[in-house]
């Protein structure tokens, strides 16, 4: 994917994919904001088919955000029982069942989520790219897994992880790229969510303050500009440094951006500070 320049930050902000029919960005919501189906296609229980059901929840929490009503469709071959409980131990929000579904609600647009080389459905197409387990049991060449059975056996043995762990881990590549599931980038996710959430729950203390425009703009520029869910993690990391931003404001800021992320980074509130 070539890069593109990032819209200002007072840009009409409206969420643009690259469809992957043509490589080009095109508008994921109708003019009207008219409900939009959002369909993710499966075929199996494996890393790869799992990050598909996540980035289709990325899209479908992104264009809620944004306003605009959201049929979100799984249309699997198999497995969907072991992948509907894998997915929904990461935070994916229930998908209705999509098989032999048609156009029955007068959805004003269709977006499939898809793997890389996969199906070919008619309408805008968004690839995800596979995902390869690193260690003992690595899974095959395509993307297929060997034998796991919940979001613990999806990581790579003997390095289960909190399904948020592994939420993060699949988060932290663009999705055209892919990605390599192993005990460095586990590691390196859960020590980023341990400290975002210890952080999150010392902000809480600290007097509440809104979100810097700035901030709010940069994180809305993110993802709408092809779901760069990468871009909004950058932002976070840099809120977090940044001395000029009050605690309170990296609070709302945190809070606001897991509305995407679904990372649950308010786990911790409560917590001494």
């Amino acid at each position: 994917m070539t890069a593109r320049a990032r819209p200002g930050a007072y840009a009409r902000l409206v969420l643009r994919i690259t469809d992957a029919r043509t490589g080009e960005l095109v508008d994921a919501t109708p003019a009207r904001r008219g409900l939009t189906r959002v369909e993710a296609r499966t075929h199996g229980f494996d890393p790869t088919n799992l990050r598909v059901l996540l980035v289709a929840d990325l899209l479908v929490r992104a264009l809620e955000l944004g306003g605009t009503p959201v049929w979100a469709l799984l249309d699997g071959e198999r497995d969907l029982p072991e992948l509907r409980a894998a997915g929904a131990a990461l935070g994916v929000r229930p998908f209705e069942d999509g098989r032999d579904v048609g156009t029955g609600l007068g959805e004003a647009q269709v977006l499939h989520v898809v793997r890389e080389g996969g199906e070919t459905p008619e309408g805008v197409r968004v690839a995800v790219a596979p995902v390869h387990r690193e260690g003992p049991g690595d899974d095959a060449p395509d993307g297929t897994d060997n034998g796991a059975t919940g979001p613990a056996g999806l990581t790579a043995p003997p390095h289960p992880a909190e399904p948020a762990v592994l939420r993060l881990a699949l988060l932290a590549r663009p999705r055209s790229s892919p990605l390599r599931l192993g005990p460095a980038a586990l590691d390196e996710a859960a020590d980023t969510l341990g400290r975002w959430r210890g952080a999150v729950a010392g902000w809480a203390h600290r007097p509440s303050r809104p979100i810097p425009d700035t901030v709010r703009a940069d994180l809305r520029a993110a993802w709408e500009d092809d779901l760069d869910v990468v871009g909004v993690l950058r932002v976070l990391h840099a809120v977090e440094r940044d001395p000029e931003v009050p605690d309170g404001a990296r609070f709302e800021t945190y809070a606001y951006a897991d509305r995407l992320l679904g990372l649950d980074l308010t786990r911790d509130l409560g917590s001494p500070a």
